[in-house]
């Protein structure tokens, strides 16, 4: 932000320094009642899981307390939490959020909010995350009403290119961390790390598109047709997709951030194996 001129503009500066500040309570209202600090802590049990992956595929020793404590120390649910507040924060700021928190605090708003938490917890089961998978799958088959408002909603929001875009985001960081440790993995180099993560594209789509279509037909199971109209009806406003937009930009920088940090751990820990 570019300070003011001093003096005869101090007026002014008082008077933008409060609107800034009511607007990072309101972005702070926005981002608790999204349920983003519960959902943080969900993302966190995932990374806890893939740290587990890591440790099967890439090192001899498999699972350790060291790993599993790094690993932790990495997804740090309070970290994240508040990266991804300033983020969000910065990302509203100068925005009207008087009709997202309108939106996001009446009851529509805090039942979508319950049931996507409670959706992203029990796919934490690998058995919930199959039988759900299994429904979606069921549904785009028989092309359910259903399933095609569910359709409607990630075609409007660009959800898998968006996610798409952030998962290789997320391994080309997690790749640049590995890297930049002592670890040197065979093949991998500066100059092959783009082509490397590239190569993944159609294997995060794939995952990603079967990942979120069984999670948003969990999710939004028990909402009428109605109220799921509603919802694509008000991610589509100018502040539906400011704030999305916000959300991604959140997400996104710490999720590079975690994966670069996860990376560099595991670097670490590839060359204590070898030792």
């Amino acid at each position: 932000m570019l300070r003011r001129v001093f003096l005869s503009l101090i007026a002014s500066v008082s008077l933008a320094t409060a609107a800034v500040a009511q607007t990072e309570s309101d972005a702070d209202l926005l981002f608790d009642a999204m349920g983003l600090p519960q959902i943080i802590g969900v993302m966190r049990e995932e990374g806890l899981s893939y740290g587990e992956t890591i440790a099967r595929d890439m090192f001899p020793g498999g699972m350790t307390p060291r790993w599993a404590a790094a690993v932790a120390q990495v997804y740090d649910a309070d970290v994240m939490t508040a990266e991804m507040r300033t983020a969000f924060v910065t990302a509203l700021a100068d925005q009207d959020l008087t009709p997202m928190l309108a939106f996001y605090q009446s009851d529509l708003g805090q039942q979508i909010v319950a049931q996507e938490i409670s959706a992203r917890e029990a796919m934490l089961d690998p058995a919930l995350e199959a039988a759900a998978k299994q429904m979606a799958a069921e549904a785009a088959r028989a092309n359910t009403p259903r399933f095609q408002l569910i359709d409607d909603f990630i075609a409007a929001n660009d959800l898998i290119e968006a996610n798409v875009v952030g998962g290789l985001n997320s391994n080309y960081a997690f790749l640049s961390g590995l890297m930049s440790g002592p670890a040197r993995i065979p093949g991998m180099g500066p100059e092959t790390l783009l082509d490397d993560v590239w190569a993944q594209e159609p294997e995060i789509r794939a995952s990603t598109t079967e990942w979120l279509y069984a999670f948003l037909m969990l999710s939004y199971e028990p909402l009428s047709d109605t109220q799921l109209s509603e919802l694509i009806g008000f991610t589509q406003t100018a502040e539906g997709r400011v704030m999305t937009s916000a959300l991604f930009t959140a997400f996104d920088q710490a999720f590079e951030r975690v994966s670069y940090d996860l990376g560099s751990a595991a670097s670490g820990f590839l060359i204590a194996q070898e030792l």
